[in-house]
């Protein structure tokens, strides 16, 4: 007795399938028809009008555009048209002009909080073109705000995985992040991003005084260090005249004979007493 009833209700089943199947026939069969009437009598009152007629049938698109033609609702094959001349039949076509230029646009500033919990404002540029024009007219209705939207979105996702040190020194990867995810994100709707820059980041008014109170703190510690080391190699060049002057007392003299020379050389008015070396010779040697 189930066996029975499974089978009705397979039979049922098939048959729903079958009249569906057989509706959806009839409709596309009756779109045909009813096209086809259309297009005839569209194409009957252009002919009926030339040559008036032409100045509605014929449209051009320039270099960098493409237009997207819509017979009855009805995206029309072949693709986008142009560049150059091509026809449309008055009444029952539609089309849309999509420019292929490259669009420009500012992402507004944007909070963000970074990795490590510090609030900046960013602001980025946004470089764009159409890649397929029929696309972008079918699969999304406003593909620029869409973009402008989804940049703002994107630039605030990715700089919250960033510490604030990232932020300030690795701004090409940075950019590079968020195009590489902005044109995955944008491909379905036939835009393709080109490049994105992020223009500045602003830091808070206090930290800004923080950062630049440790920077100054850093240049002095390095300019000590720096003063230091040099004091020290000054002073092992110092020890190892004064180990060659005790070795050899001659090399006093003739430091003494060039401080003479370097100081008669001078316009000046010092006086110098010469006193014999000899009067040193028992400091040195001890």
């Amino acid at each position: 007795m189930s066996v029975d009833i499974e089978v009705a209700d397979i039979q049922k089943t098939d048959r729903k399938f079958i009249f569906s199947d057989h509706d959806e026939n009839s409709k596309k069969e009756a779109n045909s028809i009813a096209t086809f009437f259309l297009t005839a009598i569209s194409v009957l009152l252009v002919i009926v009008t030339l040559p008036f007629s032409l100045f509605y049938c014929i449209k051009v698109v320039q270099e960098y555009e493409r237009a997207v033609i819509f017979r009855l609702g009805r995206l029309l094959k072949g693709g986008a048209r142009g560049p150059g001349i091509f026809f449309v039949i008055p009444c029952i076509d539609s089309y849309t002009k999509v420019d292929l230029r490259t669009v420009t646009f500012d992402v507004p500033p944007q909070e963000v909080l970074s990795k490590d919990s510090v609030t900046t404002t960013v602001d980025a540029v946004v470089y764009y073109r159409i890649s397929n024009a029929t696309v972008a007219v079918t699969n999304v209705e406003d593909y620029g705000r869409s973009t402008r939207l989804l940049a703002a979105t994107t630039l605030r996702n990715v700089l919250g995985t960033k510490n604030l040190s990232e932020l300030l020194s690795e701004r090409e990867s940075i950019s590079h992040m968020i195009q590489s995810s902005l044109d995955e994100a944008t491909d379905p709707w036939g835009v393709k991003v080109e490049r994105v820059e992020v223009k500045d980041v602003r830091l808070p008014q206090q930290l800004q005084r923080a950062m630049a109170a440790e920077a100054e703190a850093s240049r002095e510690a390095r300019a000590k260090v720096i003063a230091a080391e040099g004091e020290q190699k000054a002073s092992r060049a110092l020890k190892e005249a004064a180990d060659v002057i005790s070795d050899a007392p001659a090399a006093l003299q003739l430091r003494y004979l060039q401080t003479l020379a370097t100081i008669a050389a001078e316009k000046n008015s010092t006086i110098v007493f010469p006193i014999p070396m000899e009067l040193f010779k028992g400091h040195i040697t001890s």
